[in-house]
């Protein structure tokens, strides 16, 4: 693994969720009827890191864990991946956190979230950030799971306000409503945290708890006028509409016989960090990022199913 130096700051760092992936290897079956399970990396800052990576960027992650062998297990992973975990610190007293999912394809796949009584991830703590790198790193994402509870909103925001809207300052919607008190309560987090960003990326339904709007374009404009420069609005099977600077574009999505949908936006994000850093126009980000999508929506797992460049490629060029 290639350690980011002073010479040599993170490409990508991301913040946020990181936990273990129980995923069935019985497809179409509920978890009661589930024989084998599957132990994969998870959780949605781990899974952007770990397909960044995947496309030879420097990536880092920060996050926490238990103190227990499934954390253990987790930093392993992550050092497999390339992904450096410098930033990936125990936490006393709180289980790493363990998700399973049942798989019904094409568009059915449950959740069942293990972070109680808290998510150690929901413990990072502003004092123990690393604002260098943070403010050095080619991109920071962050998540609006990490605005869900305290001490993560108070680092979370610290971490994008030192950032200054320099860079690429991504902002993964990411709402998960367990993990709020209401809509409404999530929607007052992101939009103290929007105008510190300058890309703002999720579905219809993220996209209005962060402004109100579910119409794409109406989101994206809304997005916009909170200060972010790129708004990202994925709407399922119609595509993704991006809208920037220089325009929109709507790009539809590509035809995949879809095993678990569940890793698809992680492979998006990742993928788009990459074509930002390679300073690509935001079409073809977004043929690329949806390429890597669907290469991960016709798999099972999440971060073990995160394509190379090579393969999205290879991808783009079956469905050109």
């Amino acid at each position: 693994m290639t350690v980011p130096s002073e010479a040599q700051p993170f490409e990508v760092l991301t913040m946020g969720r990181l936990g273990v992936d129980i995923y069935p290897q019985q497809i179409g079956v509920g978890l009661e009827d589930v024989e084998t399970f599957g132990k994969y990396l998870g959780g949605s800052a781990a899974n952007v890191a770990v397909a960044s990576a995947r496309h030879g960027r420097r990536t880092g992650l920060i996050s926490r864990t238990g103190a227990d062998p499934f954390g253990r297990y987790l930093h392993r992973a992550l050092a497999g991946f390339h992904v450096d975990d410098r930033y990936v610190t125990p936490v006393d007293g709180l289980p790493t956190p363990v998700t399973f999912c049942e798989i019904f394809p094409p568009d059915d796949f449950p959740l069942y979230f293990y972070r109680l009584p808290k998510a150690p991830d929901l413990e990072i703590r502003a004092e123990e950030l690393d604002y260098d790198a943070i403010r050095r790193a080619g991109v920071f994402w962050a998540t609006v799971t990490g605005l869900s509870q305290e001490p993560s909103r108070t680092a979370t925001l610290a971490a994008l306000e030192a950032r200054g809207r320099t860079g690429i300052t991504v902002l993964d919607l990411d709402y998960r409503p367990m993990f709020w008190p209401s809509r409404g309560e999530a929607r007052r987090w992101v939009q103290q945290a929007l105008p510190h960003v300058t890309v703002a990326v999720g579905n219809l339904d993220e996209s209005e708890t962060a402004v109100g709007e579910r119409d794409p374009a109406a989101a994206a404009k809304a997005l916009r006028d909170h200060g972010v420069r790129l708004a990202v609005v994925k709407q399922g099977p119609k595509g993704v509409l991006a809208v920037d600077d220089t325009g929109s574009v709507e790009v539809p999505p590509v035809p995949v016989d879809v095993v678990n949908g569940l890793g698809a936006g992680d492979a998006f994000g990742g993928a788009m960090c990459h074509g930002l850093l390679a300073g690509w126009g935001i079409e073809r980000i977004m043929r690329f990022a949806n390429a890597a999508g669907a290469i991960v929506a016709g798999r099972l797992s999440c971060s073990d199913a995160m394509p190379t460049t090579a393969e999205v490629d290879a991808k783009l060029e079956e469905v050109r």
